[in-house]
Order: C-alpha cells, then sequence, then structure tokens
C-alpha cells in the first residue's frame, strides 16, 4: 500500500544550533580579552600622547560604533518614505 510521504528534513545550518552560536560569543569575549591584555604587553609607536593610553583603540571603537547607531536613527527620519511610497495611483 502507499504510505504517506513524511517531509523532507530540513537542512540544518551551523547557527541553527544554538550551541554553536554560544561558542562563537564566548570566542569573541576571548578574543577581546586577549586583545585588552596585549595592551599592556606591546609597545606602540603612537604620534599622540593619548593614543598611548590602555584600552584607547576599544574606547574609539565603541564610541564611533555608537555615534554612526546615533546619527543613523536620526537620518532615518529624514530619509523614511512612507510605507504606501510604491502604492501610489496615477
Amino acid at each position: 500500500m502507499n504510505e504517506p510521504e513524511s517531509e523532507p528534513e530540513q537542512k540544518q545550518h551551523l547557527f541553527d544550533n544554538p550551541r554553536n552560536v554560544s561558542l562563537v560569543i564566548r570566542g569573541l569575549y576571548i578574543i577581546c580579552i586577549l586583545l585588552f591584555l596585549l595592551d599592556f604587553i606591546l609597545h606602540r609607536h603612537v604620534t599622540r600622547e593619548w593614543e598611548g593610553f590602555t584600552g584607547f583603540y576599544a574606547l574609539f571603537g565603541f564610541i564611533a560604533y555608537v555615534t554612526i547607531v546615533l546619527t543613523a536613527k536620526q537620518l532615518r527620519k529624514i530619509l523614511k518614505r512612507k510605507e504606501d511610497y510604491y502604492d501610489v495611483d496615477e
């Protein structure tokens, strides 16, 4: 007799498993900590005095990221189109 076909199994992607996502996040944390610790060990050839502060580039990157996000939120108010922008009848 004919048996009902079962649904084909969906392909599992790398980040469908929460354990893999957790491993990637932990890995990024470890890399950030190691890079911060290397800031104490490695000598940087800086051209400005304030570049030599420990963690300067981490702080600078964070401030730049926040600035970009806040600027984009304000820019969205200017560039945003109405929801029915493409539905205009001629």
